[in-house]
């Protein structure tokens, strides 16, 4: 039976080559911590982190390595800037799209004292970013969104919001869990303060590795949220105050720095606008052939303008867990099934609470896999 992996919006596979023997090399080979040994394979590692911390802000047009923090995914970069950002009597807007990586850590702070204001997008996940203005109170702290709906795929379009947040000093986090590695996100024409990222999904590198990026006004607006050793400063049982020592207590995830080191070195090799317009070729077919299939709901957009290679549909006459588990079991074909952490976009995708199958495209995946994919899901309808 064929194997065919469609659930890269969860994360990655297979990871871009040189990631596994970049990790491999570094335990065989390095193995020590960077910032607390004077030898030779201390200085070597360290080099490695500064060159992923430059990558990093090649790729984001951002010009402050130090600035550039590595956490182990993305849910922890926004719980670090959420949580050491907003206190008690602030005021936050979010979008109706949000992943919970960004809803859950907001809730608990609703507890404390901070409110929020949701919204809402249409049906195709789509935001009109000048229905923030209404959203807008002297309390509003900071306006914090996804980049593109984990769900449908739809892009909202950040770079007006980031406009609106200048124009009103309110500050602005970007979440780009499923933009990263895929559209071209310069962090000037953003206009976002913090945009925090993920190793294992569109950068193709491996789990456990994230983080964020940060400008230096919001640094000194923010308390750290983890303090501990840093190999620098050790005399003072405070936590330094300067980047990226502020926000990095403890050992970093080293071997999934190498990692993503080599998968920041494919997609610069590659081209983002290569892999984009692979992963963008796919879904096209793939919709075009899905429109012809009764039974179905193409949930979202029906179109590849403002999407990335995420694609969900409501089965109307299936269980939809169904199909999914007949889709592996019988033919090999991965995707995910249920709300996927994103409670408030089905609601407003009008998919709560059975959710959808999701879909989700890789430049690895071929025509030939979509079209295998499609009759599978005629032969399950059957």
């Amino acid at each position: 039976m064929k194997s065919v992996y469609l659930d890269n919006g969860a994360t990655s596979f297979p990871k871009a080559p040189g990631v596994a023997e970049s990790m491999i090399y570094y335990i065989n080979n390095v193995g020590c911590n960077i910032n607390r040994g004077a030898y030779d394979t201390s200085y070597e590692a360290e080099n490695v982190v500064f060159e992923t911390r430059e990558l990093i802000c090649k790729l984001f047009n951002f010009d402050k390595p130090e600035n550039v923090i590595f956490t182990k995914n993305i849910t922890e970069s926004l719980n670090i800037l959420i949580k050491g950002l907003i206190k008690k009597g602030d005021h936050v807007i979010v979008s109706s799209m949000e992943h919970n990586a960004v809803m859950r850590p907001i809730n608990s702070l609703v507890k404390k004292g901070v409110e929020f204001s949701r919204v809402m997008c249409d049906e195709f996940g789509r935001l009109k970013s000048e229905d923030i203005k209404k959203y807008i109170k002297e309390n509003t702290k900071a306006v914090i969104m996804t980049h593109a709906s984990n769900v449908c795929g739809t892009v909202l379009d950040l770079e007006e919001v980031g406009k609106i947040c200048r124009e009103r000093n309110i500050k602005f986090i970007i979440d780009s869990a499923q933009t990263a590695g895929f559209l071209d996100l310069d962090y000037k024409k953003l206009g976002a303060d913090a945009v925090a990222f993920t190793g294992h999904k569109g950068l193709l590198g491996p789990q456990g590795i994230g983080g964020f990026i940060i400008n230096d006004n919001l640094v000194s607006e923010m308390e750290s949220l983890i303090e501990g050793g840093t190999g620098s400063l050790s005399e003072y049982e405070l936590q330094p105050d300067y980047m990226p020592d502020k926000f990095e207590a403890g050992t970093l995830n080293i071997p999934g720095i190498y990692g993503l080191n080599a998968a920041l070195k494919y997609l610069n090799k590659e081209g983002l606008e290569a892999i984009r317009q692979k992963e963008l070729y796919l879904v096209k077919h793939f919709l075009e052939k899905i429109n012809n299939i009764e039974g179905i709901r193409l949930v979202g957009k029906n179109d590849i303008k403002d999407r990335t290679g995420v694609v969900s549909i409501d089965f109307k006459n299936h269980d939809n867990a169904e199909i999914s588990y007949r889709l592996y079991k019988e033919f090999g074909i991965k995707t995910r099934c249920g709300l996927h952490c994103a409670p408030s976009a089905h609601k407003t995708l009008k998919t709560f609470p059975n959710g959808t199958v999701r879909f989700s495209f890789s430049h690895f995946n071929t025509v030939g896999e979509v079209n295998y994919t499609v009759d599978s899901i005629m032969r399950c309808l059957k």
